[in-house]
């Protein structure tokens, strides 16, 4: 029923775990999850896990935050991206609270990421921190429409999701939509429409209340989902129906069961 648009499971705080972690995602029913690539020295990792069962899937990409690793080309994420389990472009993105001083590499980086997306008309993963001008520039830029994405662990502004959704991106929200002053950000929810919403864990990090500062796994999405149906005056499993049926949409996967 629910699903996990975006975890981190070759991580070493859940890799150790992965057949604890699947028995409590099906648990929870959480039937799905993308696992998320963040440089390229890892990816092969990436989809290892991935392809240990059949309800995980696998990005290939850079994260903004990694400076000195292999940079990506889109000649490399295209023949990457040819992996059976591979569903999408990322994470990448911009980010400016972390690195300081000439940033260019990094928003080359990021266009690199939109034209491998357009190339293989498969969805990017955008990462953006205090950086949602310059975020917003590049995706209109490169015309990031065409391949569409997700702006994952949403923390921007109403404005910012506006902007954002008139550029065809979707809107996912983490654990931190949980939090007890995350108030302006479960307005966001209230804004952002049904047809555009996807949950996250972003594991390990960011677990939802009440495991608030605990390593966080994608069993534990149903909590996000708990949240957003508060907001939206919906019942949970309708919830899980919706973000489950957006993320099938985005990701261009058919539905078997």
């Amino acid at each position: 029923m629910f699903v996990d648009s975006h975890c981190h499971l070759d991580f070493p705080e859940l890799v150790q775990d992965l057949s604890g972690i699947l028995a409590r995602m099906q648990a929870a029913q959480v039937t799905q999850a993308l696992c998320i690539s963040v440089q390229l020295e890892t990816v092969d990792q990436v989809l290892a896990v991935a392809s240990s069962s059949d309800c995980l899937w696998a990005t290939v990409g850079v994260h903004p935050d990694y400076q000195h690793v292999q940079e990506p080309t889109v000649e490399h994420l295209i023949k990457l991206s040819k992996h059976p389990k591979v569903i999408a472009i990322g994470e990448t993105g911009l980010d400016y609270f972390r690195l300081q001083g000439d940033l260019t590499w990094q928003r080359d980086r990021f266009r690199t990421h939109i034209r491998a997306g357009v190339a293989t008309q498969k969805p990017i993963i955008v990462h953006t921190r205090h950086a949602g001008e310059d975020t917003l520039s590049v995706l209109h830029e490169e015309q990031a429409s065409q391949c569409q994405g997700v702006i994952h662990c949403f923390t921007e502004s109403k404005d910012f999701a506006r902007r954002a959704l008139d550029l065809g991106m979707y809107i996912s929200f983490s654990g931190i939509v949980t939090f007890k002053n995350a108030v302006d950000l479960r307005e966001v929810v209230k804004f952002v429409p049904l047809d555009r919403i996807l949950i996250e864990t972003d594991s390990p990090y960011l677990a939802p209340v009440p495991h608030r500062g605990k390593t966080n796994e994608p069993s534990y999405v149903p909590l996000v989902a708990q949240t957003l149906a508060e907001q939206k005056g919906l019942p949970l499993q309708e919830i899980g129906r919706i973000t489950r049926d957006n993320f099938y949409h985005l990701f261009r996967i058919v539905d078997e069961s």
